[in-house]
């Protein structure tokens, strides 16, 4: 008996993209830093908020590269120079990754408090109906 993949499954025609996100996903990586929250601001609204602790507008960068949020962190040089007695908050260089399926899309990001909130938004798709002819032979 074979074992069928996800998006070849025959009930699931045209999802093999579904497939090749889940991989994406898996790949993305378990690292705890930063932390995140993903919370549901109403039916058709999410934000997700990263702790970044230490890090400044010009030390974040945010792109969407083929439906993945990518938030890319990377602290100046001058936090280099310092000399620390103790150093308690991460300063290291990161790289989050979360997927968008099809139809959400980035409202906004602002910076609060040490947290980096990016806002985004599901666009509800017109509900369509198709009547497809019967041609006779």
């Amino acid at each position: 008996m074979t074992k069928l993949s996800f998006g070849a499954h025959p009930y699931l025609l045209g999802f093999d993209q579904l497939e090749r996100l889940v991989e994406r996903t898996a790949k993305s990586g378990s690292d705890a830093y930063p932390p995140y929250n993903i919370e549901q601001r109403g039916e058709d609204a999410f934000r997700i908020t990263l702790a970044v602790a230490g890090f400044g507008d010009k030390d974040l960068s945010i792109t969407l590269e083929d439906r993945a949020l990518v938030i890319r962190g990377r602290q100046s040089e001058e936090a280099g120079q310092r000399l620390y007695l103790h150093r308690g908050i991460a300063a290291r260089a990161f790289q989050r990754s979360f997927v968008l399926a099809d139809g959400v899309d980035v409202a906004g990001a602002a910076m609060e408090n040490g947290l980096l909130h990016i806002d985004l938004i599901r666009a509800q798709p017109d509900t369509v109906v198709q009547t497809i002819p019967i041609k006779r032979p």
